[in-house]
C-alpha cells in the first residue's frame, strides 16, 4: 500500500508541474477558475501531507485528513466541471477555439492531480483501517 501511495503522491506532483510547463509553452495565464481550482487543489495537498504525517502514529486523524482531502478533491472536480462550462460558451473564431482548447488541456492537469489526491486518500483510508 504504501507503493501505491508514494506512486499517487508523485503523481499529484507530475500533474502540477505540467500544469505549470504547458501554461508557459500555451502562454495560457491563470483565470478565476484556475486560481480556485488550485487553491483547493493546494488544501488537498496539505490534508494528504498530514495524513501521511500520521502513519504509525494516529489512525483516526489519518482517516479525518483523508475524507477531508476527498471532500475538497470533490471540490476541484465541481469547478472543473463549471469551469468547462463556463470556457466552452461563445466562441466565435478560431484563434479563440485554440485559446480554450489550451485551457480546457490546463484545467485537464489540475483534474487528474485532483483524482492522485482522491486516490491517495483511498490509500491511507486503506492503511489507517488495517492498522486499527
Amino acid at each position: 500500500r504504501y507503493f501505491t501511495l508514494s506512486r499517487a503522491v508523485d503523481d499529484i506532483l507530475d500533474y502540477c508541474y505540467s500544469t505549470v510547463d504547458e501554461m508557459g509553452i500555451f502562454n495560457v495565464k491563470p483565470n478565476a477558475y484556475l486560481i480556485s481550482m488550485v487553491v483547493v487543489l493546494g488544501e488537498a495537498t496539505e490534508q494528504i501531507h498530514l495524513a501521511v504525517q500520521q502513519l504509525g502514529k494516529q489512525p483516526q486523524a489519518i482517516l479525518e485528513h483523508a475524507t477531508r482531502a476527498k471532500k475538497l478533491e470533490n471540490r476541484v472536480e465541481g469547478l472543473y466541471r463549471k469551469a468547462l462550462s463556463e470556457l466552452f460558451k461563445g466562441a466565435d473564431e478560431v484563434s479563440e477555439v485554440l485559446d480554450i482548447l489550451k485551457m480546457r488541456e490546463i484545467y485537464r492537469h489540475v483534474s487528474n492531480a485532483a483524482d492522485r489526491i482522491d486516490e491517495a486518500a483511498n490509500v491511507l483510508s486503506d492503511i489507517a483501517v488495517k492498522i486499527t
